[in-house]
């Protein structure tokens, strides 16, 4: 998975999904324009992008970590 760009690229897992909340509370509560939800829509993609590769990243981590544990003599089964 390619790394997001642009202002949301620099969040961390925790930051990104509490703008993430934000943006879904805006989105549910109504009353914007269309231009403005779009701009919401798009923003909360961009999040859940962001989300998405830090849980990857963190994902792989512990693969390698596990990994790592099995090949160690004495752990075969």
């Amino acid at each position: 998975m390619s790394k997001p760009g642009g202002e949301t690229a620099e969040l961390g897992y925790e930051q990104a999904r509490d703008r993430l909340v934000e943006v879904v509370r805006e989105l549910e509560a109504g009353g914007l324009s269309l231009e403005q939800s779009l701009a919401l829509w798009e923003k909360g993609e961009q999040l859940a992008r962001v989300c998405e590769h830090h849980l990857e990243g963190a994902r792989e981590r512990i693969e390698a970590a596990l990994s790592s544990v099995e090949d160690e003599p004495g752990n075969g089964q």
